[in-house]
Parts: structure tokens; C-alpha cells; sequence
């Protein structure tokens, strides 16, 4: 219906996880060669690149990864300053804009395909697999974006029986509200639930104080996403709903980049993208180390993602996989952070509430969001070129209308965002305490 490939990609996909770790590397440097004639062809920018890299392109011939390297790396400033010299604005099946609310608190706007969604889609699709729940299966989402926000009660209750599926705002979890999540969960009865790991964490903290533990007969499978889980959170969220998490890495921008397996591993989806972990000097590191994670999206054609920085430090893996696949380990994600947003009503919201303001939001380089108090929010905003002062009455606003009630709103331009002792970027840091009980932290 939405004329993407994701079924057959995903049956492929099926077949190449188990190709040898030489066989799929060879798949992706055909794939990678394939991308980065597209972007030759089609992307000004990256074509001055590739140039000025002395890469050869001639017909039937594949680079090597060495070759690849003398690429220079991208940032998410060069995605967002150069974005029109990026796209490809004719890409077969046309564009679709999103905005990222990345860890690095940095908004970017940026536009995908087809090809990108169905990549993305099927990989995940394999992964639930390797845990018995199929496409199809009855899912639930505790989940936000504006889209879903906005959204009618026809339209989302259309969404639902079209896909199976269940979405719960995570924007909004007050104790009433996560009372009547506690019996939608009961009366849906998934296979799968699906969600950020801290909202996730948060509602089966609330199920156990409360001693209201569902009973979902179905269900096999809890995945988290958005953010890390820490081991306190995963243990929880087990004893609480009765059944493995499965914890998934990945980047708006960049795509899905790792999905645990039943063994506990974290897999990089490799036939869809090719992921270096490098040291401060642009090297791989050795397994064992922490490097920042530079994705290539292999199919990213509507706007290539190459080389390209996502700010997230993880850990390589010497490891193979256990259950014998070609695909690559991650042997931890290390470098992101969030938060909670806490309402003068008590209400309990996800940073990601808040960020989507933010992000949306032309003129931002990059932001911080502070809450001293329920009725307050600072914001540290460094602004790019095309900033306007009229951006600000927007932000308070809508910051506004999230938090339910006209709290007072404190803008400062600054030059430069600090980052945290940790030397970590938070990009929502709030002092409001949660109930000891709702406290997941470590």
C-alpha cells in the first residue's frame, strides 16, 4: 500500500544474517559503492567530496574499505548547513522531511525515502523474529511524536486496527493515566511492547507500587529504544511484566543500527548500513575500546548519510555472534542520556515532550532544556544564522502547551553549551524530584 520494499528486503534479510562475516562485508561494500554513485550523481556536495577524496566510481567495480576512508567524516552541522546540496529532491517514490532529537541535543532536519523506511522497518522485523513474534502480532507502543500527539481519536483509533497496533502516550504519564495504561494493556493483551526504556521503566514502577501486575498471556517480548537501559530498569521491566527486554540502538538520522538478540547481544544491522567505531584521530578502534559510533546509511540515497558522526561513544566487541549469524557486536552503547519533564499537575512526561519543541524549530544549532521547578524552564539556545527573535514567542508557547499551564519560560542565546562533569551532553536536565518509587537512576 505505502509502495515500499520492506517485505521483500525483509525476506532477504532473513537469508544474508547468516552469511559468513567476509560474505556480508562484501555485501556492503556493493551496496556502499551503489550509495555512493547516487550521491555522485544526485548530491552536489557530496560529489565535490568524493572528488576531492580521489575515489573511482567506474562501472563494475566495487571500493575498498580503505579506499571508503579517505572519505572525511560529516557532522550533524554539515547535514543541517548544507542540507539543499544534500537531497535528492527526484529520489524514486519521493521525499518525506523528519526531525532528529538526537543525544548530542543538536536538532536537524532531514528528508528520507522509500528505501530508507523499508530498511529500517525490515530490519527490525528480523529482529522481533529472532523472539517469536511475527508482523502482524498485536503490538503496543508507549510512545510520542507530533504526529501521534495531534492526532484525532478517529484517526488513531483507524491507525490501530489497520496495524494491529496500540499507541500510548508516553508525553503525558500521570498516576491516573498510568492506571488506565495498566488496563489497556490488559484488555489488548500483546505479543510485543514496544517503547522508550524509561517510560517503560516508569510504568512497571507504578504497576508494582500500586500491586497491579498484568497478566498478559500473549506477550513474549518487551523492546526498548530511544535512550540506554540501565540494568536496574531491564530487571524491573522483567519481574514487572514477566517476560526478556530486548534493547535496540539506533539514530533517527542515521537509522537502526543494533538490535539484541536472545543471547544478549547487540547485532549491527550490516546489510543496511556500515558502522566504523573510530578514536579521536579518525581510527578503528580495537575491540575492547570505546569510539564514537560514524555510520553510512546504505540506503540513504534521498539524502546520504556517509561517514557520517553521531556524537553516541559505544564499545567494540571482539565477540561473534552465539547463535552463529555473520553480524557484527556491540559490546555496550555508552553515550546517551535523558530525563523526565514534571508538570505543575505532577504529571510525569518524557524529555522527548519537550525536545520536539525544540527541535522542530529553524535557527537552533543546538539546545538545552533546563527545569529548576514544576513551574519553570530554562533554555539555552545557540543559534545559527537564520535565528529570529519571533522563534522565541513560538518556543514559549508551545513549551507552554506541553506543560498544561503558563509557566514562566526562560530564553538565553549563548554562544556555548557546556557540557556535564560526565563530559556527556544532556539536552534536558530536570532537578524536579520523582516519587522514591518512580526513581530509576542509576
Amino acid at each position: 500500500m505505502l509502495g515500499r520494499s520492506t517485505f521483500a528486503l525483509l525476506a532477504n534479510l532473513e537469508k544474508t544474517q547468516w552469511l559468513s562475516r567476509d560474505q556480508i562485508e562484501q555485501l556492503q561494500l556493493n551496496r556502499l559503492t551503489e550509495l555512493l554513485r547516487i550521491a555522485h550523481a544526485h548530491c552536489p556536495w557530496h560529489a565535490e567530496r568524493i572528488q576531492a577524496a580521489g575515489l573511482v566510481l567506474e562501472p563494475g567495480r566495487t571500493l575498498t574499505l580503505d579506499e571508503f576512508r579517505r572519505l572525511p567524516t560529516m557532522t550533524k552541522a554539515d547535514a543541517s548547513a548544507h542540507r539543499e546540496r544534500l537531497v535528492w529532491r527526484q529520489v524514486p517514490g519521493g521525499l518525506h522531511r523528519f526531525n532528529t532529537g538526537g543525544s548530542s541535543g543538536q536538532p536537524l532536519i532531514f528528508y528520507y525515502g522509500r528505501a530508507r523506511q523499508a530498511a529500517d522497518v525490515a530490519s527490525r522485523l528480523r529482529a522481533h523474529r529472532w523472539w517469536g513474534v511475527e508482523p502482524g502480532d498485536p503490538e503496543v507502543f508507549l510512545w510520542g511524536a507530533p504526529i501521534e500527539l495531534n492526532g484525532t481519536d478517529f484517526l488513531k483509533t483507524l491507525r490501530d486496527r489497520l496495524f494491529n497496533q496500540l499507541l500510548l502516550n508516553a508525553f503525558a504519564m500521570s498516576e491516573a493515566r498510568m492506571d488506565d495504561y495498566l488496563g489497556t494493556l490488559q484488555r489488548f493483551d500483546p505479543v510485543n511492547l514496544f517503547g522508550y526504556a524509561s517510560s517503560l521503566a516508569l510504568l512497571a514502577a507504578h504497576a508494582k507500587r500500586r500491586g497491579r501486575i498484568p497478566r498478559l498471556k500473549r506477550l513474549k517480548l518487551v523492546c526498548t529504544t530511544g535512550e540506554p537501559l540501565y540494568p536496574q530498569q531491564r530487571r524491573l521491566i522483567e519481574e514487572v511484566f514477566g517476560v526478556p527486554v530486548s534493547n535496540e540502538y539506533g539514530c533517527r538520522d542515521g537509522g537502526t543500527i543494533a538490535l539484541e538478540s536472545p543471547d544478549g547481544q547487540l547485532l549491527v544491522n550490516s546489510e543496511t548500513l556500515l558502522l566504523e567505531i573510530l578514536d579521536p584521530q579518525g581510527r578503528p578502534v580495537a575491540p575492547g575500546e570505546i569510539g564514537e559510533a560514524v555510520i553510512t546509511n546504505l540506503y540513504s540515497e534521498a539524502q546520504p548519510f556517509i561517514r557520517y558522526r553521531t556524537g553516541d561513544m559505544v564499545r567494540r566487541s571482539a565477540e561473534s555472534c552465539k547463535a552463529g549469524r555473520g553480524l557484527p557486536v556491540i559490546a555496550e552503547v555508552i553515550g546517551r542520556t535523558t530525563d523526565f519533564i514534571v508538570r505543575p499537575d505532577g504529571t510525569i512526561m518524557h524529555a522527548l515532550a519537550v525536545i520536539y519543541v525544540l527541535r522542530a524549530i529553524e535557527g537552533i544549532d543546538e539546545f538545552k532544556i533546563i527545569q529548576p521547578a514544576t513551574d519553570r524552564l530554562e533554555v539555552l539556545i545557540r543559534p545559527s544564522p537564520t535565528w529570529t527573535d519571533r522563534a522565541k514567542d513560538t518556543i514559549v508557547g508551545q513549551l507552554r502547551q506541553r506543560m498544561g499551564s503558563p509557566v514562566a519560560v526562560d530564553i538565553a542565546l549563548v554562544e556555548r553549551i557546556a557540557p556535564e562533569a560526565s563530559g556527556k551532553h544532556r539536552y534536558v536536565v530536570s532537578h524536579v524530584a520523582l516519587p522514591d518509587t518512580l526513581e530509576l537512576r542509576e
